[in-house]
């Protein structure tokens, strides 16, 4: 025997009314007044106001869902470019399925996006903290760590200054964990002024621009 199929109940137009009524309550509440200039006067919004807020919207929501997909992109050329310069100089990159882990590297080779084990502020939970490029130089001279390489590209200034303290915290947990032997640098396209590359270097990072990539031999690469 069937089970019999029940169609959902519909809201009375009420109910909806006042649904609808809170969710513009919400929105108007987190709604930018300068954007939505209409919010708060009686008058309701010109044409021209709703055709320059709705512009702003889509031009905002168009960014948030395009800059990680050009971000992923540029970095996949970014560590294209590095693959070719070290190859050129008979470096040999690890097989992603090799499983050497990066302290344990030959001389001379080289990986992508590796995992390096770390531990948070304090020493008390572990973690792993993804590297974009791991090097080991072909003569080492005793180091035992390579050289670590973090992929950024910028289309503005203004994104930079949200995202600079992400390398920080990456550099206080990898030194918190392998001491001030620790090696990790940028590798930099785009837009990245003096107030984001001051920060870093107080931190301890250095940086190589991409259209500078025969700077990573100044790193004894």
């Amino acid at each position: 025997m069937e089970t019999e199929k029940k169609l959902p109940v519909r809201a009375d137009a009420a109910e909806i009314d006042v649904q609808l009524a809170n969710i513009a309550a919400t929105i108007e509440k987190m709604a930018d007044p300068d954007i939505f200039v209409w919010l708060g006067r009686t008058e309701p919004p010109t044409k021209a106001e709703t055709h320059r807020a709705a512009t702003i919207v889509a031009d905002r929501l168009c960014g948030a869902v395009a800059n990680p997909i050009i971000r992923n992109a540029q970095e996949k050329r970014q560590l294209a470019a590095i693959k070719v310069w070290l190859e050129a100089r008979r470096y040999r990159q690890l097989p992603g399925g090799e499983g050497t882990r990066f302290d344990a590297m030959p001389a001379g080779t080289f990986s992508f996006r590796m995992n390096v084990p770390g531990k948070l502020e304090g020493g008390v939970r572990s973690v792993n903290i993804p590297i974009d490029a791991v090097i080991m130089q072909m003569k080492p001279e005793g180091r035992e760590l390579p050289v670590f390489f973090e992929a950024k590209s910028a289309g503005d200034f203004t994104n930079t200054n949200k995202r600079r303290k992400e390398e920080a915290m990456k550099m206080a947990q990898l030194r918190g964990t392998y001491g001030d032997k620790v090696r990790f640098n940028l590798f930099l396209c785009g837009y990245f002024d003096s107030g984001y590359l001051g920060y870093e270097a107080s931190e301890g990072i250095d940086w190589v621009w991409e259209h500078r990539i025969d700077d990573l031999a100044l790193f004894g690469i």
